[in-house]
C-alpha cells in the first residue's frame, strides 16, 4: 500500500535495535483516516473470505482492528495482557514476547468471545519476529476457531516472523513490507 509507505517515509523514524517509531500516526496518535484506507485494503485483499470476527492484541492493534471490524461488519476482540476483575470465567491464554518491550506477557481472551463457529481475521500493527501473531494463532486454536488470515500494517521482513507464520499455512497480507533499514535511518521497502 503505497500510501502507508509514504507515511512511514515521511513520519517514521528508525531507532537503535531495528525499532521503527510510527507513533505519530499508527500506535500512539492514530490517524483514523489512514486506518480507514488500510481497512478497505484488507477488505479488498480478503474479499470472498468468510470473516465474522477480528482478533488483535492490546494495545497498538486495537485502533486498526476496530476500524477493520467496522469495514468487515463484525466485532473486534482483543487479547488482554493482564487478567482483570471484569473478566469472569475461563480464558484462553498464550505467552507472547514483545519485540519492542523485551517482555513476555500472558495474553488472554475470555472464552465467551471466541469459539469454534468463529472465522477470524487477525489484525496487528507490526509483524517482526512473529511472537504476537503466534500467540493469537495459539489462542484461536484453543478456541477451535478458523483463522482466515492475518492483516498486518507493517512487516519487518528481515526479522523473518512473516516467513515462519506463512510456513504454517497462514495467509499474511502486510500493507507495508520493510526489507531493510539503512545505517542512515533510511527504509527500503519490498514489493
Amino acid at each position: 500500500m503505497m500510501l502507508l509507505e509514504e507515511w512511514i517515509r515521511k513520519y517514521g523514524t528508525v531507532k537503535d535495535g531495528d525499532v521503527l517509531k510510527v507513533d505519530s500516526f499508527l500506535n500512539h496518535q492514530m490517524d483514523v483516516s489512514l486506518f480507514d484506507k488500510m481497512a478497505k485494503e484488507w477488505k479488498r485483499l480478503f474479499a470472498g473470505s468468510e470473516i465474522n470476527k477480528i482478533l488483535t492484541i492490546e494495545a497498538s492493534g486495537i485502533g486498526i482492528a476496530c476500524i477493520a471490524a467496522l469495514e468487515f461488519g463484525c466485532p473486534a476482540v482483543f487479547a488482554k495482557k493482564n487478567k482483570t476483575r471484569n473478566i469472569a470465567g475461563e480464558v484462553y491464554s498464550a505467552k507472547v514476547k514483545s519485540f519492542t518491550h523485551g517482555t513476555t506477557y500472558d495474553v488472554i481472551v475470555s472464552r465467551d468471545f471466541l469459539g469454534p463457529d468463529d472465522k477470524l481475521l487477525i489484525i496487528d500493527d507490526f509483524l517482526a519476529n512473529g511472537a504476537a501473531l503466534e500467540g493469537l494463532l495459539d489462542i484461536a486454536a484453543q478456541a477451535g476457531a478458523e483463522v482466515t488470515g492475518a492483516g498486518i500494517a507493517i512487516e519487518k521482513v528481515f526479522q523473518h516472523g512473516g516467513d515462519r507464520i506463512r510456513s504454517r499455512g497462514v495467509r499474511v497480507e502486510s500493507l507495508a513490507r520493510i526489507k531493510a533499514f539503512g545505517p542512515d535511518g533510511s527504509i527500503e521497502f519490498m514489493h
